[in-house]
């Protein structure tokens, strides 16, 4: 024992724990024995701070969905990758649409998750491994906050790189974000002015996520403003063309393929 979680798929056991407890279907984390408990994910940040959020919202309707993620997926054309697919609840509703929509992710048990709900075109890769793949796409989401994907200024560049390899002519990215600097706690300002002293953006988090006795390895997430990803697009293959901002901090950028 050494008070360390053990490395393993923690999105995918937290996915397949809430789908089961949802549905009644399958092995369920019981609480005292006898009653399902709810299936919690913790995200731990690197200066200790630590944050709980049911999983069960990754399953969730269209009907429980924010103003933004509707307005993301009315803006859907041609084949789109759904980048950080989870549990597939947004590729479930483009299928109803009839979009040809493929869900990618770097979780087996997530990708599990979506083929049991009814998610048909599935990847197991990274963005960059998939650049590789030779499919075009015309929409590209980054939804449920995945615009922390870019990571960082490091990573960014590369990442813009894979999607612009694997895009059609005049493709789009949809991306959602939140601006973090509206924000007056102190435990998270001093954290912004923490990383801006180490050369980092504010609001790249370094984070680990942990389910039960599972933890993944520590990564990078970038939560930034308009301002700032407006500076990590630009030298990129993409153009960031629109903001919408109407749920504040929350927003939605959207890219268009400039070469």
């Amino acid at each position: 024992m050494t008070g360390e979680p053990r490395t393993g798929d923690v999105f995918g056991e937290l996915l397949r724990d809430a789908l089961a407890v949802a549905t009644g279907i399958g092995p369920r984390p019981l609480a005292g024995g006898r009653l399902p408990r709810p299936v919690i994910e913790i995200i731990e940040r690197d200066d200790g701070l630590v944050n709980g959020a049911p999983a069960a919202h990754y399953l969730d309707g269209p009907q429980d969905w924010q103003p933004h993620d509707h307005r993301a997926v009315d803006r859907v054309r041609g084949a789109t990758l759904d980048v950080g697919v989870g549990a597939g609840r947004i590729a479930l509703l483009l299928q109803e649409r009839g979009v040809p929509v493929t869900g990618l992710d770097t979780s087996a048990g997530a990708l599990r998750v979506c083929r049991r709900r009814g998610v048909r075109d599935l990847v197991h890769a990274t963005v960059d491994e998939h650049a590789a793949s030779g499919r075009r796409y015309d929409t590209f989401l980054l939804l449920g906050n995945n615009l922390g994907l870019l990571e960082g200024r490091e990573r960014a560049p590369a990442f813009l790189a894979a999607l612009a390899a694997v895009a059609r002519p005049g493709a789009q990215v949809i991306a959602h974000g939140t601006d973090p600097y509206g924000t007056r706690d102190p435990v998270h300002t001093a954290y912004h002015e923490h990383n801006r002293r180490r050369g980092r953006l504010g609001g790249q988090l370094r984070l680990r996520l942990r389910y039960r006795e599972l933890g993944t390895p520590w990564f990078d997430y970038l939560v930034c403003s308009p301002e700032e990803l407006a500076e990590l697009v630009h030298g990129s293959p993409w153009q960031l063309v629109d903001v919408d901002n109407r749920d504040a901090p929350y927003y939605l950028a959207t890219l268009r393929l400039a070469r």
